[in-house]
């Protein structure tokens, strides 16, 4: 099975997990560090809070942007809790995998009522 698949199935096993156990309507906070509790005790291993540079040119933003998750080194993710999930989301996701160089991101919403309805797999050339 592909490292990829493996990682963003138990990633989103897990959202299921909580999503099923808790709910809607908890600030993106608690689902992170809920998911981040349950990768850890799976034994997979995560970056939360990144901070990733953006280049231009001769200039180093330091701080460009702030990931959620990234997990493994292979699948980027963004936790929201919001009532929709906007064109806009989708578009910084996928930039966000550009400008870190990685192939797939998940942008998982919590404020939906199933919680098959708030995941979004986004791929940068995979």
């Amino acid at each position: 099975m592909n490292a990829h698949n493996y990682i963003s199935g138990q990633i989103i096993d897990i959202g299921f997990k909580i999503h099923q156990k808790l709910g809607p309507g908890l600030f993106e906070s608690v689902y992170e560090q809920i998911l981040c509790f349950e990768l850890k005790k799976r034994g997979i291993k995560f970056q939360r809070q990144v901070a990733l540079p953006v280049v231009w040119e001769e200039i180093k933003l330091e701080h460009g942007f702030r990931v959620d998750l990234i997990i493994e080194n292979l699948v980027l993710v963004e936790i929201k809790s919001i009532e929709n999930v906007a064109p806009v989301h989708l578009k910084q996701t996928l930039t966000y995998l550009k400008l870190s160089e990685l192939k797939l991101g998940l942008l998982m919403n919590f404020q939906v009522n199933l919680l098959k309805d708030g995941i979004h797999r986004i791929v940068n050339q995979l």
